[in-house]
């Protein structure tokens, strides 16, 4: 049910191109549709994500969703948190600082912080519209900071996950990867599905994302968008001062929620991501670009490697040392 500080969303459904085909009834992870005679109506607007999967999905282009013209504040009567302590704060951006040096990275890195229910607020922006998690970690990488309650959130799937709501029956059932043809049988997906962290639903109020040198609450994953090179002196720094193997978790499923953000934060290691379906098909991350999570109490040994291997091991790496004169 909606409340007053939710987005609402009128679906405009052209007629004229409509063909009545069913999919956006069938591919609606909230079933917001029903067919009235052939004929999809959105008879539960109440319910809708703004997510556009329907639209996505409509071979007619026939699907328009259009947003609330303005956001109000998740919580007004909700108790403020005091700006980031100014130690913290400057601990960031020497973290990010010295990781864009040395990696030379084109992208800040991301504070990600999850919110506790009933935690007080940082002062951080709210989007306008709906936004996919994914969607907000890649405008951070490019210097956003954004704030986003459950009614922020446009994707069902990653909002479950992260423990702001409950999870959808079509996905928890696997049925809506099915539609998608993302695996062989609802067997496959729900073995995906059980095999993924999950956090308890109501659990979490918020996701924050901030660039890491401009950070406006204190982290618990720092999370880099970056080339493949560039992961791998990320991983040799964690592994620096103890020669560890990192037993990465990487699907193809759920990459910014699960891999990027939930694993790191429940292990306590570094993990990788490939980016998903969803985060490849709804931001601008480039087709060269992969993920990293980094639990926070591991960034002063990563940072501290990462200095050691650019006084020699990545220099004469870039340089080609060992590369055969022609």
């Amino acid at each position: 049910m909606t409340n007053s500080n939710e987005v609402a969303y009128a679906i405009h459904v052209d007629q004229r191109l409509c063909t009545q085909c069913g999919l956006c009834k069938a591919f609606c992870p909230v079933n917001v549709f029903e067919l009235v005679e052939g004929v999809p109506q959105a008879l539960r607007l109440d319910d809708c994500w703004g997510c556009e999967t329907c639209a996505g999905q409509c071979p007619a282009h026939a699907i328009r969703i259009e947003a609330s013209a303005a956001a109000r504040a998740a919580q007004a009567d909700r108790e403020m948190a005091p700006p980031l302590d100014e130690a913290v704060k400057a601990q960031y951006k020497e973290w990010a600082d010295t990781m864009r040096e040395i990696l030379g990275l084109r992208w800040h890195p991301v504070a990600i912080s999850l919110i506790k229910a009933g935690e007080p607020l940082p002062d951080v922006p709210l989007p306008e519209q709906r936004l996919r998690y994914c969607q907000s970690l890649m405008a951070a990488r490019r210097g956003a900071s954004i704030m986003m309650p459950a009614n922020r959130h446009a994707c069902p799937d990653g909002t479950s996950i992260l423990g702001l709501t409950p999870m959808p029956e079509k996905l928890a059932s696997g049925e809506l990867y099915i539609l998608f043809h993302k695996l062989d049988s609802v067997e496959a997906a729900k073995r995906m599905v059980h095999e993924r962290p999950c956090l308890e639903p109501r659990t979490v109020d918020a996701t924050v994302v901030c660039p890491l040198d401009d950070a406006k609450c204190a982290a618990d994953v720092v999370a880099v968008i970056a080339k493949p090179e560039q992961m791998m002196w990320l991983s040799m720094a964690t592994s620096y001062y103890t020669g560890h193997r990192h037993d990465f978790h990487a699907s193809g499923y759920n990459a910014q929620c699960v891999e990027t953000t939930l694993l790191p934060l429940t292990s306590g290691e570094i993990n990788i991501s490939f980016g998903c379906y969803g985060c490849r098909a709804s931001s601008d991350v480039d087709d060269s670009m992969m993920m990293m999570g980094i639990p926070v109490d591991l960034m002063p040994d990563v940072v501290k490697g990462l200095k050691e291997l650019g006084k020699k091991a990545i220099p004469q790496s870039r340089d080609k040392i060992y590369l055969p004169p022609f």
